[in-house]
């Protein structure tokens, strides 16, 4: 049968290999002038391919759309990966947080396995094409539209992932595609990225923490609570804790952030610590004391907060006053004014309504012949491998069945 896959990342590669290797002729269509641009950026250029755990504790960590990837998580699961990698010459290692990178450190190795499994498997890989429109006739595809003609085939495997880095070539067109076909999309919104803050906190700006715990709530219910690193930046935070915090309000809003500063110590041990250094320090400043607890910039944010001069010499320091700056320390308040925006998002939130797509064979339930992969479907997870993977498993998945429909 006549496949054609739009999109060459992670998944539209594996889609176009699995569907080769099940015997079909594939045809892969990216409208870049290289493969896997969005792979050379991912993992700071190093590639974290997958994460080196359990299909259960992959699956713990999606966000949106677990239910959904158990079959395809199952059938193409890490190890699974990690092994078809490492059998087509790619050494992989796998480092803090079970990540998985190439030993060689460079994000290209990936793509070019993978373009060379593809070949090898017999895929005709077309770059510089772009696709406008993809064909269908009483409710089955029939081909697809590029800028240089028609292609006529059987079955369009779209994977031509989201909205985030669209500089990659990731400018929404499958999201087109789809709807243009009758499918919804769901609302779409950036993922794995920044938080600005209502607040001004440039002050701290460059300031990395380690250790702490971010709490978000919505009202009074708790949507996040986790520890972790967090980074300082002129428009509000970033970094791991910041990231995993964008994945899980990125549809939510009235969000109000609280950062315990000191998660090891409760509010009466550092109360007395507090006591201590004033008491060594009584006759220096608030400010200067402060920084023997936190960096310079986010002590200015805590005593901000606090309405305590900055000048105030430890010794005049009150007990009412020393609460205020323990409850401080322990949950420093800040409100999210919006996430950061696609250009600086590791992925999308969002996409086609997985109720309109079959969970094994990756194919529209109304549109024969129409497969859906990695962030074109309504599918997100945490940072540290598992959107590859995700990635991964549902054009493998693609790739695989789609045979069971036309055979």
């Amino acid at each position: 049968m006549k496949v054609v896959v739009i999109g060459g990342g992670a998944s539209g590669l594996m889609a176009a290999y699995a569907a080769a290797e099940s015997g079909h002729s594939v045809r892969l269509l990216e409208k870049n002038e290289k493969l896997g641009k969005k792979i050379y950026i991912t993992g700071k250029g190093r590639c974290n391919v997958t994460n080196n755990c359990s299909p259960d504790e992959l699956l713990q960590n999606v966000v949106h759309g677990g239910k959904f990837l158990t079959g395809a998580i199952y059938a193409f699961p890490p190890a699974r990966l990690m092994e078809f990698l490492e059998e087509r010459g790619l050494p992989l290692k796998t480092e803090r947080g079970r990540r998985v990178f190439p030993v060689s450190d460079h994000a290209s190795d990936v793509t070019k396995t993978l373009e060379r499994a593809c070949r090898e498997a017999g895929v005709e890989i077309c770059l510089n094409t772009t696709v406008t429109a993809i064909l269908h006739e009483n409710g089955a595809v029939t081909g697809v539209n590029t800028a240089g003609g028609t292609i006529c085939c059987d079955a369009v495997v779209l994977s031509t992932g989201g909205l985030s880095y669209p500089s990659t070539g990731s400018t929404g067109d499958g999201y087109r595609f789809a709807r243009e076909m009758g499918h919804t999309v769901t609302p779409c919104s950036p993922s794995l990225t920044g938080l600005e803050l209502k607040e001004n906190v440039s002050v701290a700006q460059g300031v990395s923490l380690k250790n702490v715990v971010l709490t978000a709530k919505q009202g009074e219910k708790v949507l996040f609570s986790e520890q972790g690193e967090l980074l300082f930046t002129h428009y509000g935070i970033s970094g791991p804790l910041a990231l995993s915090l964008s994945a899980r309000i990125g549809r939510e809003k009235g969000i109000s952030l609280f950062l315990d500063c000191k998660p090891a110590l409760d509010e009466k041990k550092l109360g007395d610590r507090l006591l201590r250094d004033f008491a060594e320090r009584g006759r220096e400043q608030l400010k200067n004391v402060m920084r023997g607890l936190l960096p310079a910039g986010v002590s200015t944010l805590v005593l901000q907060n606090t309405g305590i001069p900055m000048q105030t010499r430890a010794c005049d320091v009150t007990k009412e006053e020393r609460v205020r700056l323990v409850r401080s320390l322990k949950g420093l308040p800040f409100n999210v004014k919006n996430l950061r925006g696609y250009e600086e998002a590791v992925i999308t939130s969002g996409g086609v309504s997985l109720k309109e797509v079959d969970p094994k064979t990756m194919e529209s339930k109304s549109v024969r012949g129409l497969y859906l992969t990695g962030e074109v479907l309504d599918v997100d997870a945490l940072t540290g491998g598992y959107n590859l993977q995700i990635a991964f498993s549902t054009g493998y998945a693609s790739g695989k069945h789609i045979k069971s429909h036309l055979a």
